[in-house]
């Protein structure tokens, strides 16, 4: 291909295309110009790529075409202006949908945990496994409190936003697995009950709810929906319902995805009463009563604003536009 004369043959059509594609309004006829211009600088774009590979002329329609594309399918959305959708719609809305599963995760979690702690505490062998006695008492009256204190605030918040967030998107990300969220969860409501078994068995019971309350109350309760997000996932690919299973996943993947994000935002303040006021000298009714409030905002705004949304008709997932097509149609 001779390609300075295949561009002198088509200057006229790319030079109305580069005109066309300037353009901020458009009549009626100019529209069906653009379109009918971009299909054969398309065709002709393609044809140089094929013969000549990178060219100048190429890259000059290149450039054109994009222009002309952006006019008819108009650019990309501002980021910033969506995070009101997001957080006052979306967000909310995927919340919804996990609400019952997510408190059946946390009265199993209270179960287990329970179970471990009464099963340690009458078990003596269970918790010499831990460590001698002298290990033991040294835990319960010194590492448990001092834990909360021996690392500046910053970067105490920091190491535990971080841990919590990561632990939380697992659950998420991985729930397609069907074993991962439960194990985790697993592993956390034993952890807790063995901990608890721990600081009873040293008559430090109440030290241990006094600490774990102020922020425990809103980091549990996320972690308690990160695993119902990745467990609905899951329950998506085994029982589609009318969808198919590609539909089915790929529908709940994005909406519940969403809360992986929220909940990084949930457990910053979680990690921030952790960080800041769990360790001041303040009263523990003032300490517990914050984490109840931080708690009951994250509730209020999964049940009362999610239902609200819900019942407007929004799922969590992404609009059509932005999710595109999801099925072949002949026509």
């Amino acid at each position: 291909m001779d390609l300075d004369a295949y561009a002198a043959a088509h200057r006229e059509e790319w030079d109305e295309l580069a005109r066309l594609g300037a353009k901020r309004s458009f009549t009626g006829a100019e529209a069906d110009a653009l379109i009918e211009h971009y299909q054969a600088g398309a065709s002709q774009l393609s044809a140089i790529k094929t013969t000549a590979g990178y060219s100048v002329q190429g890259e000059r329609l290149s450039l054109w075409l994009s222009r002309a594309r952006l006019r008819f399918t108009g650019a990309r959305t501002n980021v910033l202006s969506q995070l009101p959708v997001f957080f006052g719609r979306q967000l909310p809305a995927a919340l919804y949908r996990i609400r019952w599963l997510s408190l059946a995760v946390t009265l199993a979690t209270v179960l287990i945990a329970t179970f471990y702690a009464v099963w340690a505490l009458q078990t003596p062998a269970v918790l010499a496994n831990f460590g001698t006695d002298e290990f033991q008492r040294q835990f319960a009256e010194e590492d448990f409190v001092n834990y909360y204190s021996e690392h500046p605030p910053a970067s105490f918040t920091g190491l535990v936003w971080t841990n919590n967030a990561w632990l939380a998107a697992q659950c998420v990300a991985f729930g397609i697995v069907g074993v991962y969220a439960p194990y985790l969860l697993l592993m956390n409501a034993q952890n807790l009950g063995l901990s608890a078994a721990l600081m009873g068995a040293n008559d430090r019971l109440d030290v241990f709810f006094l600490y774990i309350a102020p922020h425990g109350q809103l980091e549990l309760y996320a972690i308690f929906v990160a695993g119902a997000a990745g467990m609905r996932i899951f329950w998506a690919w085994i029982a589609p319902g009318a969808r198919t299973r590609a539909q089915a996943l790929a529908e709940d993947g994005r909406a519940l995805m969403a809360v992986a994000v929220g909940l990084i935002f949930a457990l910053l303040v979680s990690g921030l009463i952790e960080g800041y006021i769990t360790r001041l000298d303040w009263p523990w009714v003032i300490k517990i009563g914050i984490g109840t409030i931080a708690l009951a905002a994250f509730v209020a705004y999964q049940w009362i604003l999610g239902r609200r949304v819900a019942l407007a008709g929004e799922t969590g997932d992404l609009v059509d536009f932005e999710a595109g097509a999801t099925k072949l149609v002949a026509g």
